[in-house]
């Protein structure tokens, strides 16, 4: 059974700084695109455009450039429609 209500995108929230050199997207298929975007700690929308990278096998997502993401902020990651 599908699931009543699912996000179109994945949300990443850090209590701690990191470096992030790729992240993981359950269910996306392999050369799907995908574009990352800074999340804004007051509203949860998305500002920025930081990334765009395509998906590989299992989901993982290569980024060119590892994110330097500090305590408290979070980025949205938007898996293109199609492909």
């Amino acid at each position: 059974m599908p699931p009543l209500y699912h996000d179109p995108h994945f949300t990443f929230r850090f209590a701690d700084d990191r470096i992030i050199p790729r992240i993981h997207q359950e269910g996306i298929e392999a050369g799907r695109r995908v574009s990352v975007f800074r999340l804004d700690p007051v509203t949860g929308g998305q500002l920025n455009l930081i990334a765009s990278a395509t998906a590989g096998e299992g989901g993982w997502v290569d980024l060119s450039e590892p994110m330097m993401v500090r305590a408290g902020d979070g980025f949205v990651a938007v898996p293109e429609e199609g492909t």
